[in-house]
Formats: C-alpha cells, structure tokens, sequence
C-alpha cells in the first residue's frame, strides 16, 4: 500500500499566480481513494473496537491525527484488499465498499459501513442491486484476520482540496461512537466489494451475500470528489433492543 504523498506521476502542476498548486491524475485519484479506504477502515476498526487500542499506533494524515494498525495479519490483509481495489478502481469496477461488523456469538450482522464509488465522467454507475442481479458482484475479501472484540472534460480539484473534504469524513468516523449503539459482544468484520460483472476476480475471493440489517437506522456522512471519483460515506446500523437502552 502506498501512502497518501503523491509522485509526480500522480499529480500535475498547474500554471497561475502560485505556480506550485497539484491537479489530480487518474493515477492520482486511485491512489487517494485507495488510501482513503485504508484509513477509514483503520479508524472504524479502532473506534469500534475489533481490535484492541494498544495495536494501534497515531500517524498524522489529512491534518489530523488517525489511528492505523500495527497487527501484521490485519496490515497483509488490507494490503492485499487495498492492492486490488487498485485494481479495480483504475479500469472503473468498482461500484461500492462495504466493511460488515457482525458479532461473534450471534452472527447477526450490527454495522454496515458503506462507500459508493462513482467515477466522474458524467454518467452514473451501473446501479447497485442486491446479490443475482445481472450487473453486479458482491464480493468478500477472504480470507480475512481473525478478529475479536475488546473520459471527458473534469473540474480540476488539487491534493488539498480532497483532504480537506477526507477530513472532514474522518472526523465523523471518529465522532460515530456518540450516535452508534455499544457494540455488546465480541464482534468481527468483513469486507464486501460490489463491482461490475465484467470485473476479473481473484481465486481468493468469493461471492457473498449483501448482509444486510434488519430494523435498521441509516446516517448518511459526508463525501469527497477527485475530479475522478465521487466517494459518499454511511453507516447502517442494528437499533437497539429496548432492554439494552
């Protein structure tokens, strides 16, 4: 996984009175919607706490300071995950990222932390139906760590621009623990991929139901642009039962 510093593969310079603004490349964009998603799940791993505190370590990112992993199972995973979301999102499979929380005991799905890709060349994805549709995958991303609980003309937009609008997202993962209900068992997560059926998929991942949430309430967050992707941010989320408000 590389990290959020652009190459100058990634970016161009733009000509004006400062002379040292970036405009994001297709290259570019990949790599920051990439990064984004390694992140956010990082911060949604911590804030919900699969993982324990203590293997996580701060790094500053976006002008904030974000938590990341330094469990090397879960770090070889995302890395695998994050190196084929790449993949996809430079040839536009890509058409959402689900990360599942479900608990361990239960198996009840309690989260669905959901971000729509939308690549910004004027048209809109193929819609996202559910699992059989014709125009679609839902994929998991096995196997996973164990876990336990404790085209034409864009507008141009530079690096700072987007990590702004990163951050602001970031921040609302972050602030998630005042609105989600405590998570009360030990819980694990997963990682579903919609893409397009066109998409060429690896051996080791394997189709997956949606998992969906019963009796569901849903907040929608915040979404960024790179002038090639659109990303909207939302978590759905189990209500609690009245006998454990």
């Amino acid at each position: 996984l590389k990290t959020a510093h652009l190459c100058e593969e990634q970016v161009e310079k733009m000509g004006g009175s400062n002379g040292d603004a970036t405009v994001i490349t297709l290259r570019g964009s990949v790599e920051i919607v990439s990064e984004f998603f390694f992140t956010a799940i990082n911060s949604i791993l911590y804030q919900r706490g699969i993982y324990q505190p203590e293997t996580f370590k701060r790094e500053s990112k976006y002008g904030l300071t974000v938590l990341t992993t330094t469990d090397e199972g879960l770090l070889h995973y995302l890395k695998q995950v994050m190196s084929q979301m790449s993949q996809w999102l430079t040839e536009d499979s890509v058409q959402r990222l689900v990360v599942v929380v479900s608990g361990v005991d239960s198996g009840e799905t309690l989260e669905r932390w959901q971000f729509n890709v939308q690549v910004e060349d004027g048209k809109a994805p193929a819609s996202v139906a559910e699992k059989g549709s014709n125009d679609e995958n839902v994929l998991n991303a096995t196997p996973s760590p164990s876990t336990s609980a404790t085209g034409g003309k864009k507008n141009t937009k530079t690096v700072k621009e987007v990590h702004d609008e990163i951050q602001a997202i970031i921040r609302q993962i972050t602030a998630s623990v005042t609105f989600l209900p405590l998570l009360s068992e030990p819980c694990s997560f997963d990682l579903l991929v919609y893409t397009n059926r066109e998409a060429v998929v690896p051996k080791k991942w394997e189709d997956s139901d949606p998992r969906y949430i019963m009796n569901s309430q849903e907040v929608k967050l915040r979404s960024f642009t790179t002038s090639f992707h659109k990303v909207d941010s939302m978590v759905t989320y189990k209500e609690a039962d009245e006998w454990e408000l």
